[in-house]
């Protein structure tokens, strides 16, 4: 298979790692780290940041072992396609949604639909938390004007 095809399977296979992780690992065994996230900020950094520093290492190491000629092309490709992954989570998420670093704006109405889905994700600081839990796999429609912290929406009940 071809090296685009890898890159593309490691970002679709990362959106589907982050939401398990987020979901069952980040709002359970490592709620202590990850709460850092869903308070208010304390400084430049939270200690949330410490899963996209291992998860950069992952793409890091998949990359520099996948370019040797003898390794196939599934390493370099999936440690591309995780990277690209981490670079638009860090615009979309840190930059624009969390406005972290350097903010910008947009009306871009992916990028607008996206950041209100996470903002309903952020309605609680709970460790029980509220969907989405992925940044791109959401139901787009259900999230096309933005949620208010502390307003429920009747089609998100069952997630509450």
């Amino acid at each position: 298979m071809s090296l685009l095809f890898w890159i593309i399977a490691g970002f679709c296979l990362m959106e589907i790692a982050a939401y398990i992780l987020h979901r069952w690992v980040f709002h359970g065994w490592f709620w202590r780290i990850h709460r850092t996230h869903h308070e208010a900020s304390q400084g430049v950094f939270e200690a949330n940041d410490v899963f996209s520093i291992g998860f950069a290492a992952v793409s890091i190491t998949m990359m520099v072992y996948g370019w040797r000629p003898e390794v196939p092309d599934y390493w370099l490709g999936i440690g591309i396609g995780i990277a690209v992954y981490g670079m638009l989570y860090f615009i979309i998420h840190d930059l624009f949604t969390h406005k972290r670093f350097w903010p910008f704006k947009s009306d871009n109405k992916v990028l607008q639909t996206i950041r209100h889905a996470h903002q309903r994700h952020h309605q609680t600081t709970e460790k029980k938390g509220y969907e989405p839990y992925g940044l791109f796999l959401f139901p787009y429609k259900q999230f096309r004007t933005p949620f208010r912290r502390g307003a429920t929406s009747p089609k998100n009940k069952a997630n509450t």
